[in-house]
C-alpha cells in the first residue's frame, strides 16, 4: 500500500517541463544533467522516497531522472532547449517567460512533429518508437555499461574496493595515499594528500562503501566525527547514491567539508582514468547512393 502511494506521487514528464526550464534559469541558463536534475528536485519539492524509485529492476537511474530525460527531449524538440556533445544543456534563449508556457501545447506540438516527419511506410508503432529512441539515447548510452561495472564492484572483496579507491586517488594526483581500514576507526578507510597548483596541500581522509542503496545523513555525520581534527577534507565514495539530506549534510555551513562520489560519478571516473574500463570506437560505413546518381 505504501509503495502504491509513493508511485502515485511520481511526477509525470510533462509535470517536469516547467521546473526544468526554471532550473536552468536558476543555473544561469545552462547546466549539466546532474545540476539540472538536482535543481528540479528542489523546485518541484520531490521527496527522497520518490527519488529512490528505480527505473526498471536493475537500472542505475531513478524513475524521476528517466522522466526528466523525456522532459529535456520534448523541450529541445519544441525549441526551448539545446544540448552540446559534452552533455551540457542550455536555454535556447535567455528571456523565456514561464507564464506563457503550456505543457499540453508542448506535448501536442512535439507529437505532431513526429507524426509529420515519419514516412508512409512506417507503422503507427514504429512512429511511436522513434521519439522514444531519441529520448532514451542519453539514458541507454550510459546505463548498460555502468550497471555492469557496478555489479562487478559489488562482487569484489572489500579490501579490493579500498585498493581501487587508493588507485583512483593516486591516478587523480593524490600522493602518500594509504589504506588504513582499521576496525573501530570510525569507518575511515584511508588517507592521502592532494596538492593544488604545486603550493597548497590538503590532507584528505576517505571512506568507501559498496552500497546498492542510498547513503543517509547519519553516515555522513559519523564519518565527519571520525575525521575531526585529522584532515582538512573528507571524501566519501560509494557505489550507491546519496540522499538529498546526506548531500546537504556534507556541505553544511560551519562543518568540515566532505566531497561525495556516488556510483554514477565513480563509473565516469573509472572510464576517464581507463581503470578496468575500455572505450572502443566503432566505424560505421554508409553508402550514399544519391551521390552516385548525381555523377
Amino acid at each position: 500500500m505504501a509503495r502504491k502511494k509513493i508511485n502515485s506521487s511520481l511526477p509525470t514528464f510533462d509535470d517536469l517541463l516547467i521546473p526544468t526550464i526554471q532550473a536552468l534559469q536558476k543555473l544561469g541558463g545552462s547546466g549539466s544533467i546532474e545540476e539540472i536534475n538536482g535543481k528540479v528536485y528542489e523546485i518541484a519539492q520531490i521527496h527522497d522516497d520518490i527519488l529512490q524509485i528505480p527505473h526498471g529492476e536493475d537500472g542505475t537511474i531513478n524513475e524521476v531522472d528517466y522522466r526528466l530525460a523525456w522532459s529535456r527531449t520534448y523541450l529541445k524538440k519544441f525549441g526551448l532547449l539545446e544540448n552540446s556533445s559534452r552533455g551540457i544543456w542550455a536555454l535556447s534563449k535567455p528571456d523565456i517567460n514561464i507564464s506563457t508556457i503550456d505543457p499540453d501545447e508542448i506535448k501536442r506540438t512535439v507529437r505532431e512533429q513526429a507524426r509529420l516527419t515519419t514516412t508512409k511506410t512506417e507503422s503507427k508503432e514504429e512512429q511511436e518508437k522513434q521519439t522514444e529512441k531519441e529520448v532514451e539515447f542519453e539514458v541507454e548510452a550510459s546505463e548498460n555499461w555502468k550497471q555492469q561495472l557496478l555489479n562487478t564492484l559489488y562482487n569484489i572483496p572489500p579490501s579490493a574496493f579500498e585498493r581501487l579507491a587508493q588507485r583512483i586517488l593516486r591516478e587523480s594526483g593524490f600522493f602518500q595515499v594509504e589504506v588504513t581500514g582499521k576496525t573501530g576507526d570510525g569507518g575511515i578507510d584511508g588517507k592521502g594528500i592532494v596538492r593544488i597548483s604545486g603550493f597548497l596541500s590538503f590532507h584528505v581522509i576517505f571512506q568507501c562503501k559498496r552500497y546498492r542503496s542510498s547513503v543517509t545523513p547519519d553516515k555522513i555525520r559519523d564519518f565527519r566525527g571520525a575525521m575531526q581534527g585529522r584532515a582538512d577534507k573528507g571524501l566519501f565514495i560509494t557505489t550507491g547514491t546519496f540522499t538529498r539530506e546526506a548531500t546537504k549534510e556534507a556541505t553544511r555551513d560551519g562543518a568540515p567539508p566532505i566531497d561525495l562520489i556516488d556510483g554514477e560519478l565513480l563509473c565516469d571516473k573509472l572510464k576517464e582514468l581507463k581503470l578496468g574500463v575500455e572505450t572502443k570506437l566503432t566505424e560505421t560505413v554508409e553508402v550514399k547512393t544519391d551521390w552516385f546518381s548525381n555523377l
